[in-house]
Formats: C-alpha cells, sequence, structure tokens
C-alpha cells in the first residue's frame, strides 16, 4: 500500500509514542521533502524530528511536477501542497492529512484520505491498540490537537467507548 503523509499526522503521533501505529497499518509512509524540512527544522524543534531521519519505513521522496505544488500553493501551506501532488504523482492509495482545506483539495483530487482520528479508529479496529479514548485525550492534551466535542464524540460512538470514563 503506498501511502503519503502530511506533517500532522507524524508530529502528533509521535508527540504522543504512537508514530508506529503508521508502520503497523501501513508498512511504509512516503513524505516529500517539505514535510521532511517542516519536521526537522533545527531552529523549531517538534516530535517526529528523529523518527523521520532514523526510521527506515519512513521515506523522504521529491516532488518531480512543482507546476503542481505551485498551484496548490494558493489554497495549501507547502506541506500539504507537496504531499498532496506527491500522492497524485505516484498514485498512492491514501494522503494522511489533518487539516480540513487538506482534506477537501484531497477530496476534489479524487484522492482518498484519513487523519490521525481515523488512523485511531483504523488501528483500534485491527487490534493494534485497546482503546482509542486515552489516545485521543493524549493528543489534545499532550500534542495540543484540537479536536471540536461533536467530532471527539462521534469518534468514541464509533468506536464504542462513548460510555467510558
Amino acid at each position: 500500500m503506498i501511502i503519503v503523509s502530511d506533517t500532522s499526522p507524524i508530529n502528533n503521533l509521535a508527540a504522543i509514542n504512537q508514530l508506529t501505529l503508521l508502520q503497523q497499518l501501513y508498512g511504509t509512509v512516503i513524505i516529500p521533502e517539505a514535510v521532511y524540512r517542516e519536521l526537522t527544522e533545527p531552529d523549531f524543534p517538534v516530535a517526529g524530528a528523529t523518527e523521520v531521519q532514523t526510521f527506515d519505513w519512513i521515506q523522504t521522496r521529491q516532488v518531480i511536477n512543482r507546476t503542481v505544488v505551485e498551484a496548490l500553493g494558493n489554497e495549501l501551506d507547502i506541506g500539504e501542497a507537496e504531499a498532496i501532488a506527491l500522492a497524485l504523482e505516484i498514485e498512492a492509495e491514501q494522503v494522511l492529512v489533518d487539516e480540513r482545506r487538506g482534506r477537501m483539495v484531497a477530496n476534489r483530487l479524487k484522492l482518498k484520505y484519513i487523519g490521525i482520528l481515523g488512523i485511531l479508529v483504523e488501528a483500534k479496529s485491527q487490534g493494534l491498540i485497546l482503546a482509542v479514548k486515552p489516545l485521543l485525550n493524549a493528543l489534545i492534551n499532550q500534542a495540543g490537537f484540537w479536536v471540536a466535542e461533536p467530532l471527539y464524540n462521534r469518534v468514541l460512538r464509533l468506536v464504542d467507548e462513548n460510555n467510558e470514563v
């Protein structure tokens, strides 16, 4: 399965020590150079920086078609633009993207996408994690990931955890 990721899923999963879920779910994860740069910027260290430099299952690729990146750059930040352009270029089965605009553009371009919440739901359905709620709470409290309350509740209902503490 060919998967391309934007910065947010890698950064946020690394922040809660769950980055290996991506390897367990997808095997190899491909990131464009802009995502690599966003994660490894020396003046602004973030979770995931070491992992993208050392994990062999996270591979960095150059986007060849810069015209697509420039066109998408009018709507998206450079990491999202390159992730979507690379997903189109290498015919990825899915692009990992959390931001609403990135999802809208991916959808418009007929790309399948999933965000970090979908990744957690999938990880539970495959038995890779026991519960979504503790990880969802960690994303919010440790990683600073914003989730609207109705979405939070919908995700927990989806995985049948809405009555748990």
